[in-house]
């Protein structure tokens, strides 16, 4: 599975949308067992941004935030059996993590990196 960026015309400033796909770890945890395509049965969220926003330390808090809402959203958590819990959270993980990776930005990447060793 991938994730893309679409550039989107916003002004003179270019927006870009982030597209955070659940993946295999969001089909696991919906319980599918089946192949899910990347077109429809994958969810997904858009978190849009501006290369600005990327420039500061403030910015770049704001994105992740609201990163790791759009991961809630995408995998779900309506469950009390601690199994589906863990496969939850391995989804909002995968999604957080494929998302920095997919901006390539060094101050959201480590902020990414420090919250992932704390949890």
């Amino acid at each position: 599975m991938s994730t893309s960026i679409r550039a989107l015309a916003a002004g003179q400033c270019a927006k870009f949308g982030l597209l955070l796909l659940g993946g295999i770890a969001g089909v696991m945890a919906a319980g599918g067992a089946g192949a899910a395509s990347v077109d429809g049965d994958v969810p997904s969220v858009v978190v849009k941004y501006t290369e600005q926003s990327l420039a500061t330390d403030e910015g770049v808090h704001a994105l992740y935030r609201r990163i790791t809402y759009a991961a809630k959203r995408v995998c779900p958590d309506t469950s009390r059996d601690l199994a589906r819990q863990v496969k939850v959270e391995q989804c909002r993980n995968e999604a957080v993590a494929r998302a920095v990776r997919q901006i390539d930005n060094s101050r959201l990447a480590a902020l990414h990196a420090a919250h992932s060793k704390n949890g």
